[in-house]
């Protein structure tokens, strides 16, 4: 095992290359750049072609594009990942600050949409062809078709500006620092934002559920006389677990990247609310180590997948 999971390693070394490549021409291709982003309009309007081109200068805008991914790359491989060009700020300090409050927002979302999701999938499994299994079913299917976005502003709605039960957003009030403190502030995006995966779990979790009791050796430990409670638990729910490991942890990834919209919503302050304000202006440095870092999540997760399938089902052999 510990061969596979070097060598995966290594192979994320040209992915991350090539992705970082592609992401860095895109930026390219997009309209205006760092420098008419960061201007007032009224004072770009007084400025001439050769005054932008002196401050194009200054920021390193001015290179061949090769010439800039050059620069860029090598000093990553340094270990500097440059400063952001809207205010100065080195970027690993923007990631100390920012990735926290994204990490404990979708750690939140992801351990209650798995415990939510796995409990009402495995029920609606044992009650299946039930009022409660159609229920559920329907529910599923509409936490799933359902954009996150209209969740967040229904919640917002009702229990911030019509019942005044929770904050609006934010992540803490000034004056407030313990854990207790920052509660109130996370229910309602974390919850918003595991709807969706709640769903999909549940979805999963009956699917694989109904498959694990059709096999062979629940008939024949039924045929042995164990508990019905044990047979579900002990053993058809173990066997039912392994495509809901493989789903759950593709979906931290995703509920990382996810929080993007989230976060804007509800005013959280973490990396998603970084890139999108590093987009809008244009900030191509902060821009490249967001993105490298989500797409370096999905490659950490499809190899822990692969890890956690391999141990939990005797069966996967990782070669």
């Amino acid at each position: 095992m510990l061969t596979y999971i070097v060598r995966r390693v290594l192979i994320f070394i040209p992915m991350l290359l090539t992705i970082s490549f592609l992401v860095y021409g895109a930026l390219e291709l997009t309209p205006g750049d760092a420098v008419s982003a960061l201007i007032n309009p009224e004072v770009a309007s007084r400025l001439t072609e050769a005054q932008f081109n002196e401050l194009r200068e200054a920021y390193g805008l001015n290179k061949p594009f090769l010439a800039r991914y050059g620069i860029w790359l090598t000093n990553v491989f340094q270990g500097n990942f440059g400063h952001s060009l809207a205010g100065g700020v080195p970027i690993s300090t923007i990631f100390l600050d920012r990735l926290p409050a994204t990490l404990e927002l979708s750690v939140v979302a992801l351990l209650f949409s798995t415990i939510l999701g796995s409990i009402l999938g495995t029920f609606s499994a044992l009650r299946r062809g039930s009022i409660v299994d159609s229920s559920l079913t329907v529910v599923g299917m509409l936490g799933v078709s359902i954009p996150e976005f209209f969740f967040g502003l229904v919640a917002l709605l009702i229990f911030a500006l019509n019942l005044d039960w929770l904050p609006v957003g934010g992540r803490l009030l000034p004056g407030y620092e313990t854990i207790w403190d920052r509660i109130p502030h996370i229910i309602m995006p974390a919850m918003v934002l595991s709807l969706m995966m709640t769903a999909g779990v549940m979805r999963y979790a009956r699917s694989s559920m109904l498959d694990a009791l059709s096999k062979e050796f629940i008939k024949t430990a039924r045929s042995k006389g164990l508990p019905e409670w044990r047979i579900n638990l002990m053993h058809g729910f173990r066997v039912a677990l392994t495509p809901v490991v493989v789903l759950i942890g593709f979906r931290l990834p995703l509920l990382i990247g996810g929080s993007v919209i989230i976060e804007q919503v509800f005013q959280w302050p973490g990396i998603g609310n970084a890139f999108i304000a590093a987009v809008r202006g244009s900030d191509y440095p902060l821009v490249m180590m967001i993105s490298l870092f989500y797409v370096f999540s999905f490659l950490l997760a499809s190899l822990i997948i692969d890890v956690l399938t391999a141990l939990i089902d005797p069966r996967v052999r990782l070669n």
